[in-house]
């Protein structure tokens, strides 16, 4: 703050002394040291206040880019999810001209590292008969 060296505080205690007397000096002193400290304690104050103003402000610009990237993420799933949905529904419904008895493979990813593969001997699509997935589109509460 102030660059004041002990030559600097001799002069201030020699003026101090001639301006205040001997009599009161070791009360004023005794006064400025508890004000200086009361000041100090008041700029720490002030100085933690903010700091934690700007980590808060930090952490609630950090929950919105995680609520942000969140949303999206389950648009993005959403989205996917019914164009999965309708392009299964347009397979289901539409008559196919192959004969009746054809054999379908399907294969589907069973925890990232088995493939299941499952055989079926007839199949017959039927107009009438939609898949339904059931997709909700109100998010669902995470316990935490």
């Amino acid at each position: 703050m102030f660059d004041v060296g002990f030559s600097e505080l001799l002069v201030i205690a020699l003026v101090a002394l001639i301006v205040i007397g001997p009599e009161r000096l070791p009360k004023v002193a005794r006064t400025v040291g508890v004000l200086l400290g009361r000041l100090q304690r008041y700029v720490n104050d002030v100085k933690s206040d903010i700091n934690r103003e700007m980590q808060l402000d930090e952490l609630k610009k950090m929950q919105e880019q995680i609520s942000s990237q969140a949303q999206e993420m389950q648009n993005s799933l959403t989205s996917e999810m019914r164009t999965v949905e309708d392009s299964l529904n347009q397979t289901v419904a539409t008559p196919e001209s192959a004969p009746v008895e054809s054999t379908a493979t399907i294969s589907a990813t069973a925890d990232s590292s088995e493939l299941a593969t499952v055989a079926t001997d007839q199949v017959v699509p039927a107009p009438e008969h939609q898949l339904e997935l059931g997709l909700d589109s109100r998010p669902e509460k995470v316990a935490g």
